[in-house]
């Protein structure tokens, strides 16, 4: 490090200028050098820096001074040229995993050992507080103490609070100006629509928020927001609202965040000699995660960007994800029109996955139009290729994941090292409630638990309350969710009128309605909840619990409450409480399935440790671990439905670039899975597999076929004659395995050693037969499989042998019996069964039209008659493909 210290004086040394400090228009100078450069630009914005002057100084000094820099050292020919490259506009596409982060480090390093600017001349604006952090920690790494003197490097947000303290008096903000958090926003907007005489429950104020949000994210002030944009919220008064709001914050000396950069926008556009101040002071402009960036964060660069042509942005189109939060990947894709003759230096050369990885994750992207167009690679081995799984049911997947997750322990890998990336955050109940069950420690990363989310646990509270009156903890985290007028005040007065009775605070409620103790409109909700309470509990034993859940949401209203909150939440949300119901299918009873709950939540809760990590793609972006999980790759889901509804084409190519980053967080092993079925509400609903899956170039993925894709419904189905392939008995000389370890698989396995798989005519247990030692399969165990089309013995339920040659009603060529029989061969048994549904077996004389009735569906009309199965259009709207045997004529 000591070279760069001794350029970094020298260049300073050099470069003073004695006796002259200029200062901003407001006398602030706190944060200039001392002395100016030489060549620091003046003037109007474009003007042509100085030439620099021979370098003074001893010869040994300039040699030293023209040693290779210790932070050059270990980057590759493009980080090189990045960091290098300090005139001009300059754009560097860095892929994942390419080392950007250490690109814009030294490169702002470079600039400071080189004696290009000051610390304070450098612009540098990331988007998190964290990375901004970060950044710092590296460059004070490289130049060392110099980075203190940075007052410019952090996020927009942090950069337009500083502007606009310096200058609130030029925006209409006193000194001292406070900054509003959610809440507080939400609050003054409920005022700004009371005020308008507007309906707040029809018209929310978070949905007006919503819309204001958005405005300000796209440079818009209430004069310039389009006149069709204006009726989206209260039949055309939305502008007219966001311009009271704006007034009203005036008043109280206060911004929310999106006016600390539409604020910043007004200052620069009216008071050029601020911005021009502005100019002056900055040489150099540096901005990560560029493709991120809102319309009018683009605007705010762009503004101070004419004052200086070194502006270095860095950033991967590929990797623009967050379109749904205003997000413009356009701003990365004009850059070269927007600086006309920047220098593209594009990092492709990865150093974080295996070349299988990166060789899918490539073709997978490059179906995206959008794009500027690059090709990872790397130095290193092609690893493994990324696995593809088909399985049955989430259920199922996320067993399979947790099987393959204790695989990976026992061969030693690190659970930190590993994560599941879900695209919806309802997908991650099944795997939390998975590894609660078998102890493995996971933490969810970029959100809460499924049971400690906010919707979660005020539906439980409510159910809870349905079940437990004396639960005061939960009916007072409901009494009042939704809105229902009841405040502070009125929980105090049920809680002294509890303590003083000595009853359950429900019980209490109960008695305080009869009186005149609380106002009419409290009184009036106080009871009605009351009564609904009491209602929902008489359909504990009535109703199914399943049933009494959704009743209890809606008629409550809070699933109402979330269908019209626009917060882009709302709908996640709502995703969840659906889950929560079709979770609870899988108990018998409403008291069973909060006995579950309860043993969740008092799970270990603590983070530390080695841990699953299970998070959203989104929450992933700028992570890596050395085993992905990928599981969810269905239509609907991922694509997710909604963003081909909003955005069509570019909602599309952004959920693209959304498996491109899932797929690049992985360092060795990639493995992507979908089902065949997705429950909803207890229905199974069938998935379709992604697109995404089909895209993936086929050399570079491996399919890997699923434990059990039909959850053992064929298990037993021979192998000679089996049209769906092997079961698992037909593997010759391997071992019994099974990732199951149920007291029926146990049989299984002791019958299968012994050689006395049961039936009429086997061999008694313990006896030797013919087949012990060998695989199970037709002809060997004697038994003939089934064959579709009915087959022999469809219309009695059996299966006999019979002659040696095959039926013709099979349509199979006849073969001699001698080569069929293998030696040891004996007469087989005869498997006694009835045949429960067949294409060709006899039915009951239904035919297209006929009216029926299902015990569960209800009534329906037959649209299609094959065998014994019918196809029935249900009085419900559903379509169901049900056994003759299980209906009625209506």
């Amino acid at each position: 490090m000591a070279p760069v210290a001794v350029v970094y004086v020298l260049a300073m040394t050099e470069n003073r200028k004695p006796g002259h400090r200029p200062a901003t228009p407001d006398g602030d100078t706190s944060d200039l050098p001392p002395f100016d450069l030489p060549d620091a630009p003046r003037g109007h914005a474009g003007a042509p820096p100085a030439p620099e002057r021979p370098a003074a100084g001893p010869i040994s000094s300039r040699a030293l001074a023209n040693a290779a820099a210790p932070y050059l050292e270990g980057i590759n020919p493009e980080q090189r040229e990045a960091v290098e490259t300090l005139d001009g506009p300059v754009l560097v596409l860095a892929g994942a995993g390419t080392g950007k982060t250490r690109v814009l480090t030294t490169r702002i390093a470079h600039i400071l050992a080189s004696g290009r600017a000051f610390p304070s001349q450098i612009l540098a604006v990331t988007f998190t507080n964290k990375a901004a952090r970060e950044m710092k920690e590296r460059i004070g790494g490289l130049v060392g103490g110099a980075v203190e003197g940075m007052p410019w490097l952090g996020t927009f947000h942090s950069i337009g609070v500083k502007i606009l303290r310096r200058h609130h008096e030029l925006v209409g903000l006193k000194s001292g100006f406070t900054i509003l958090d959610t809440d507080d926003q939400l609050r003054l907007l409920k005022q700004v629509i009371e005020a308008a005489r507007i309906d707040k429950d029809r018209w929310p104020a978070r949905q007006l928020a919503g819309l204001i949000d958005d405005w300000k994210n796209r440079g818009l002030t209430p004069g310039q927001v389009p006149k069709g944009e204006a009726f989206a919220f209260a039949g055309g008064k939305g502008v007219e609202l966001y311009d009271a709001y704006q007034k009203r914050l005036k008043e109280l000396n206060a911004c929310d965040f999106g006016d600390l950069l539409l604020e910043c926008l007004r200052l620069f556009r009216e008071h050029p000699d601020v911005l021009a101040d502005y100019h002056r002071r900055f040489r150099y402009i540096l901005v990560d995660e560029y493709q991120d960036t809102n319309v009018a964060q683009y605007l705010w660069l762009r503004l101070l960007a004419q004052g200086s042509p070194n502006i270095c942005c860095v950033g991967d189109d590929d990797q623009s994800i967050y379109g749904w939060r205003g997000a413009e990947v356009d701003n990365i894709l004009r850059f070269e029109q927007d600086f006309p003759g920047a220098k593209v230096v594009r990092l492709e050369r990865n150093y974080r996955s295996t070349g299988h990885i990166l060789a899918a994750a490539s073709g997978l992207i490059a179906r995206n139009q959008g794009r500027l167009g690059k090709t990872l690679f790397t130095d290193g081995a092609l690893g493994r290729k990324v696995t593809i799984t088909g399985v049955w049911d989430d259920e199922e997947e996320a067993r399979s994941i947790a099987s393959d997750i204790e695989t990976l322990m026992q061969a030693g890998h690190r659970l930190n090292e590993i994560a599941i990336l879900v695209r919806a955050s309802f997908q991650m109940r099944v795997f939390e409630d998975r590894f609660i069950t078998m102890g493995l420690p996971y933490r969810v990363i970029g959100g809460p638990r499924f049971y400690e989310r906010q919707e979660i646990k005020d539906a439980i509270a409510y159910l809870e309350v349905t079940a437990n009156p004396s639960n005061d903890l939960k009916f007072e985290r409901i009494v009042n969710v939704p809105k229902r007028g009841l405040g502070d005040t009125t929980v105090e007065r049920i809680h002294v009128l509890a303590r003083s009775r000595g009853v359950s605070m429900f019980d209490a409620a109960r008695l305080i309605v009869g009186t005149d103790e609380l106002a009419g409109k409290a009184r009036n909700s106080l009871s009605g909840l009351v009564a609904s309470f009491e209602r929902w509990r008489d359909g504990i034993d009535t109703l199914k619990h399943t049933e009494l859940a959704e009743l209890i949401l809606d008629e409550s209203g809070y699933t109402a409450m979330w269908q019209a909150d626009k917060s882009p939440q709302a709908q996640s949300r709502l995703e969840n409480l659906k889950e929560l119901v079709r979770f609870m299918h899988e108990f018998e009873t409403l008291g069973g399935f909060l006995e579950h709950v309860s043993l969740v939540m008092d799970a270990d809760q603590t983070s530390d440790g080695d841990r699953v990590s299970l998070m959203t793609l989104h929450a992933a972006k700028g992570l890596e671990f050395d085993t992905v999980f990928l599981p969810g790759w269905e239509e609907g889901l991922f694509p997710h439905q909604r963003s081909l509804d909003e955005s069509g084409l570019a909602g599309l190519e952004e959920e693209r670039r959304l498996a491109y980053v899932g797929i690049t967080r992985a360092k060795r092993l990639a493995k992507i899975s979908f089902a065949q079925n997705r429950r909803t509400r207890g229905l199974y609903q069938s998935a379709v597999p992604s697109r995404f899956i089909d895209e993936l170039p086929e050399a570079h993925v491996e399919v890997v076929e699923g434990k059990s894709t039909f959850g053992g419904a064929y298990a037993n189905f021979a192998g000679r004659f089996n049209p769906y392939g092997k079961s698992r008995f037909d593997e010759e000389q391997t071992p019994f395995r099974s990732t199951y370890d149920t007291p029926g698989w146990q049989r299984a396995k002791n019958s299968f050693a012994g050689g006395s798989f049961g039936g009429a005519g086997g061999s008694p247990a313990g006896s030797r037969s013919p087949t012990q030692g060998r695989p199970f399969a037709a002809g060997r165990a004697g038994v003939e499989a089934p064959m579709p089309g009915g087959g022999r013995g469809s219309d009695q339920g059996r299966f006999h042998h019979g002659s040696a040659s095959q039926d013709s009603r099979v349509g199979t060529p006849s073969r001699p019996a001698s080569q069929m029989r293998p030696a040891g061969w004996k007469q087989p048994v005869t498997i006694e069964g009835q045949l429960i549904a067949s294409s060709t077996a006899a039915g009951q004389g239904f035919r297209t039209g006929d009216r029926v009735r299902h015990e569960k569906f209800g009534m329906g009309t037959v649209t299609l008659v094959d065998g014994n199965k019918l196809s029935i259009e249900f009085d419900t709207g559903e379509t169901k493909r049900v056994v003759d045997s299980f209906v009625e004529r209506g």
